[in-house]
């Protein structure tokens, strides 16, 4: 499985983005999906999951404020993020889920940069 991951962007504090990750091959929702992001000078961090059944999870810094979801027939993964905060400031990958919920993770996508001013 390849991921493509898109839509992030320079943002003021306080505003949305939505990120994309699209996904090749047949078996897009049969696994779960997740979101990580990696700060400059920090280790890779978990930020959401989706499992195949539509089931969420996130990590409790964005809680309220992020929302994942998936289409199925399109192969897409998607981030809704809002009230953002210049701590969200990151690279942030997708990665398909080897399980049908969250992880072990693998096929991770090449990234793409959010910045957050204040």
């Amino acid at each position: 499985v390849q991921l493509q991951a898109s839509g992030g962007g320079l943002v003021q504090a306080g505003g949305s983005l939505r990120l994309a990750c699209t996904a090749s091959g047949r078996t897009f929702s049969r696994f779960g999906m997740g979101w990580f992001r990696q700060a400059p000078g920090k280790e890779r961090e978990f930020v959401s999951g989706i499992s195949w059944s539509g089931g969420t999870t996130y990590v409790d810094s964005v809680k309220g404020r992020f929302t994942i979801s998936r289409d199925n027939p399109k192969n897409t993964l998607y981030l809704q993020m809002r009230s953002l905060k210049p701590g969200d400031t990151a690279v942030y990958y997708c990665a398909k889920s080897e399980t049908s919920t969250y992880g072990p993770w693998e096929s991770w996508g090449q990234g793409t940069q959010v910045t957050v001013s204040s």
